[in-house]
Order: structure tokens, then sequence, then C-alpha cells
């Protein structure tokens, strides 16, 4: 695994150490922007920093908490069924989660996999891949 932090600082290695945190990063991300997601996340994992937390929260608090990011109840609903997922299902892979789709899924793999041979649709992960393949530390070339 890549110890270096990359000259990007995503999102995925910023919660690198908790992985839940960096899925709910990425249904965050999901029609917005990481500029958007940075306004509100360190209050969202404030206010909700573990799945039970975010499953047992006010539906309409963590909904205006989202707000800025687009989508807020359909967002709202997307963790809280995730994090109950999280929870409760014997899930090997992340997209078995509701909620998870490529990108996520793409961060799981190449983050806590190790596995540089991902071929992202996402730009900044692409980014990401390019430099991390050149790095000294790096097993997988």
């Amino acid at each position: 695994m890549i110890k270096t932090q990359s000259p990007y600082l995503l999102l995925q290695e910023i919660y690198n150490e908790h992985p839940w945190r960096v899925l709910v990063c990425c249904i965050m991300l999901n029609c917005t922007s990481r500029k958007q997601v940075d306004r509100v996340r360190e209050e969202f994992f404030k206010q909700y920093p573990t799945p039970d937390k975010a499953i047992l929260s006010n539906q309409e608090e963590m909904s205006e908490l989202l707000a800025p990011l687009g989508f807020r109840t359909r967002r709202t609903t997307t963790i809280q069924r995730f994090s109950s997922d999280w929870l409760t299902l014997d899930w090997k892979e992340p997209n078995e989660l509701y909620g998870i789709g490529k990108y996520a899924q793409d961060s799981w793999d190449i983050f806590y996999k190790g596995d540089l041979s991902v071929e992202p649709t996402d730009g900044v992960l692409g980014k990401y891949l390019t430099w991390a393949r050149t790095q000294p530390e790096n097993p997988v070339k």
C-alpha cells in the first residue's frame, strides 16, 4: 500500500483509517464537488462519527446538514440505509451495500485492497493511480 501522501490529498487518504467514513464521503461526492463536500464533512462526522450514530440520527437534521450537497433527502436516506447495511449484512465487497457504485468500489479496491490495476472512470482517481504507480514503495506497477 502507498505510504506517501499524494499531491491530491483525496478524502480516501484523509479518512483511510475509517473505511465507513471513506464510503460515506463517496456517497457525498456523488453528483457534487469536493469543494461542496469539504464544507460539510467535518461537521457531519462530528455529529455522526459512526454508522450507529448515522442510523439513529434525526433524518431532518441530517438532511439539513447535507442540503448544500443537493439531493438532501435522497442522500440522507442513502447514508442511513448504507450504514445499516454496513452493520447488518454479511458483505464481502462494498458494492453489495446500498448506495455504493463504481466510484466507491474503485476507491475500496485502490485504498483498501491496494489494487492499482483498477481502471476508474473518475478523473481524480485516475490521476491518483498514475501518481501511485510511480511510487517506489508501491509493489504493484
